[in-house]
């Protein structure tokens, strides 16, 4: 199944991820409605052409109108809309969203929902140290990996429009990962890396720094700039696995530690090999 033009599309959630879908979808002709709790938000989506139409309040019209509903909230605000709200759904809907914690959402939500709709899982590897739909940037995606996530209980054609979805949009790969084995890599690749960013600012509060520092300390703590309330939900709900992540990270930091304290070089040298070695794989090719 792929996404075609008469695709209604509606998005609960405009902030930075779901203003970048909608203004991403617009732009490709399908009609993008909007359901979000600020006023502002719907109104400068209108009114630069991110979206057809939007609400603050949950309309049961433009819910029943949507084939297909993108949620960008926060994982605990997910499942309770869909408590509140899957009545609105029409036959045969498909639901993703772009949750950034899978485990704690997948499986209530898909134990729940109504048989006639289906809920495949979806992570777009892509953002901004900002918020909001002022921000929207659906260039964000370019390049970017986007992850289906499904279950035993998603059909093949509702996984296909997810990937579907992603490729239109722009992502350079698409790829799918069970529900646990996407928490395990976002523990680290993700979750790891803000709680080192995190780290790295609260450790040093002599005054000046920023007069001094070079790029390698600003690329660094880019990602510093955090979203405390939705970081710590997200740290939360995959917390075991993020805890496993952290201890396999000190565990080498101490190695290092240990090798500069030993004036052991060859031992550092060799653990920067396999840094570069490694890190190789992870620079972004153009197409």
């Amino acid at each position: 199944m792929k996404l075609i033009k008469k695709v209604n599309i509606l998005i609960v959630g405009l902030g930075l991820l779901g203003g970048s879908y909608a203004k991403g979808l617009k732009k490709l002709g399908f009609t993008v409605n909007a359901i979000t709790k600020d006023r502002f938000s719907i109104d400068y989506a209108m009114e630069n052409g991110i979206i057809d139409n939007g609400t603050t309040d949950v309309n049961p019209e433009m819910v029943a109108e949507a084939d297909l509903v993108v949620f960008a909230l926060y994982p605990h605000t997910f499942i309770e809309w869909i408590k509140a709200n899957q009545q609105y759904f029409k036959s045969g809907a498909v639901i993703t969203d772009v949750t950034g914690v899978k485990g704690c959402v997948v499986h209530e939500i898909q134990d729940i929902l109504r048989e006639d709709v289906e809920y495949i899982a979806a992570h777009p590897m892509a953002g901004k140290e900002v918020s909001g739909v002022v921000n929207s940037d659906d260039t964000i995606f370019k390049g970017a990996n986007y992850i289906v996530v499904p279950t035993e209980k998603n059909t093949p054609e509702a996984i296909e429009l997810c990937r579907n979805l992603g490729e239109i949009l722009g992502f350079k790969q698409v790829a799918e990962l069970s529900v646990e084995e996407h928490d395990r890599m976002i523990a680290f690749l993700s979750q790891l890396t803000h709680c080192i960013a995190v780290s790295l600012m609260c450790c040093n509060n002599t005054p000046g720094l920023e007069s001094y520092t070079g790029d390698s300390f600003r690329d660094l703590t880019r990602i510093a700039r955090i979203n405390d309330e939705m970081w710590s939900e997200l740290f939360l709900s995959n917390r075991e696995v993020l805890l496993e992540e952290m201890e396999r990270f000190r565990s080498s930091f101490d190695e290092l530690y240990e090798k500069i304290k030993d004036g052991d070089r060859d031992g550092m040298r060799q653990m920067m090999r396999l840094s570069t070695e490694r890190r190789k794989l992870f620079d972004k090719k153009d197409k």
